[in-house]
């Protein structure tokens, strides 16, 4: 998913950046469909063929928004190769944990994990860059713990799972803003970067006999495979689009878009379980979402 914390780039929402994050979450609500869909497939695979199908995408948008110069001089400037490389990895690790998630059939853990992502951000925030938590985080953090002890208790071990998602896109947004180059820019970096071990991988794969892209059950896995690059870039550009055109409490309202279609999909369609506990761990995360949520919708609605 999107990183949750880049800064709108004015103060005012408008018509165009309300639909380009709201289509942006709506597809990123579906990916589980898809993922279900490649479930066959090792989670690493798809990931690597979301890297590679994803490059030429990402080119193609790039020259059309003719920002090729800006990864030209990342190219040639070893710290932000460094900073790339460290983004890259952190995104490619969320990437796998996720994949992993829908396709072994613990979405519920998927969705948990985009939902406690805000919190552990601001926790991020909190020990690496010294900033204040107000009370409304701290409670909500606190909420969030309990939720995390319970399905701990409920499982007999971590939800490591969301704990998983969470931090890593915590860490990826937190590294991710000092990558001084645009989101698009820095997403076709990215997968640059992450193109070469994914294609090494690929050809592996498909050298012992273990691929499914020309091994697999023949143009209905090479089709799927493909449109992962699709399902990857796409989202993403277009919520980078949108931010700029969203003030940043409207944002903090609609990223809990995604988690909620991924929860009722998985509790609906998938038909995952569901019991008492786990539904008294969600409320306790659902509150602390509203208590986090609460002044920005205040403030909102003041303006």
């Amino acid at each position: 998913m999107a990183d949750q914390t880049i800064s709108a780039m004015q103060n005012e929402d408008t018509p165009r950046g309300f639909a380009f994050a709201f289509a942006a979450y709506f597809m990123w609500g579906f990916l589980p469909l898809y993922l279900k869909l490649v479930a066959h497939i090792p989670a690493l695979e798809v990931v690597a063929h979301r890297v590679v199908w994803s490059l030429p995408i990402s080119a193609a948008i790039l020259l059309f928004l003719k920002r090729g110069d800006d990864v030209m001089k990342a190219l040639r400037t070893p710290s932000m190769l460094v900073m790339a490389f460290v983004t890259a990895s952190l995104v490619s690790v969320n990437w796998l944990v996720y994949v992993y998630a829908i396709t072994s059939g613990q979405a519920l853990q998927g969705a948990l994990g985009y939902y406690i992502n805000p919190l552990i951000s601001v926790l991020i925030g909190a020990i690496l860059l010294k900033e204040q938590l107000l009370m409304p985080q701290k409670i909500a953090i606190s909420l969030a713990a309990v939720a995390v002890a319970i399905l701990t208790w409920d499982a007999g071990g971590l939800p490591w799972i969301s704990l998983a998602l969470a931090f890593s896109w915590g860490f990826y947004a937190f590294f991710r803003k000092t990558l001084p180059v645009g989101p698009n820019q820095g997403f076709f970096l990215e997968v640059l970067i992450l193109s070469v071990p994914a294609v090494l991988y690929i050809l592996y794969t498909e050298f012992n006999g273990s691929g499914h892209f020309f091994h697999g059950a023949g143009a209905s896995d090479m089709g799927l495979l493909v449109f992962s690059g699709f399902a990857t870039a796409i989202p993403l550009m277009v919520y980078a689009n949108g931010v700029k055109l969203l003030r940043m409490s409207t944002i903090g309202m609609m990223q809990y878009i995604a988690p909620t279609m991924v929860f009722i999909t998985a509790v609906f369609v998938f038909h995952e379980p569901f019991g008492q506990t786990k539904l008294i761990a969600f409320v306790f995360i659902w509150a602390g979402l509203a208590v986090y949520s609460w002044p920005m919708i205040r403030n909102r609605f003041q303006r």
